[in-house]
């Protein structure tokens, strides 16, 4: 009797066990919710007017493309490369010059001087330079005015030499933009 006890003890202790087993089963095989991906806002790149807005050194430069309404133009797609004339490069202008052209009766003038140092793509240094060295050393360039600036090198800086025989020096390249890329100059060159 003591062994048909304990044989039903261990049955019904079985039985007990298997059935919290599947218990358990049912419970783990429930669907899960699903996760949903959280969107992830993109950060946008700064475009050239953004780029030049955020550095001190360019702040007349930005002052100017504001009088000459020129902030859509260089906030658009481009690609374009800026050759931009640095606050100590503005210095370098005659006393009283920009505030002149700043003033709404130049700002034609001071359009035709902006955009004289404007192309239209993306040319970083690596570019520039090779283009100039596959030139024989002189690379002419269209700019967004409409007339031309030769590109050379001098050692190992490109120099801009403008309409009337000027010439300014990239100081700092390959300052990048999402609307293309900017060249800091240490002298303003100017179209004809």
């Amino acid at each position: 009797m003591k062994t048909m006890k304990l044989l039903s003890f261990f049955a019904l202790s079985g039985l007990l066990f298997v059935s919290c087993g599947e218990k358990q089963k049912e419970i783990t095989e429930e669907p899960v919710a699903q996760v949903t991906e959280i969107p992830v806002q993109e950060m946008k790149a700064p475009n050239i007017v953004e780029v030049a807005a955020g550095n001190e050194n360019f702040s007349t430069l930005v002052a100017a493309v504001k009088a000459a309404g020129l902030v859509e133009t260089l906030s658009g797609d481009g690609p374009f490369t800026v050759f931009a004339p640095t606050n100590d490069a503005f210095a370098k202008l005659p006393a009283g010059t920009v505030e002149s052209l700043l003033l709404p009766e130049n700002k034609a003038t001071l359009s035709k001087i902006l955009t004289y140092h404007v192309v239209s793509g993306k040319f970083d240094a690596a570019a520039v330079i090779e283009a100039i060295n596959a030139n024989k050393g002189k690379f002419p360039v269209t700019t967004v005015q409409g007339d031309n600036i030769v590109l050379s090198l001098k050692e190992s800086n490109v120099i801009l030499t403008d309409a009337n025989g000027g010439t300014a020096t990239v100081a700092i390249a390959d300052v990048a933009a999402s609307n293309g890329v900017i060249h800091a100059l240490d002298a303003v060159v100017m179209p004809k």
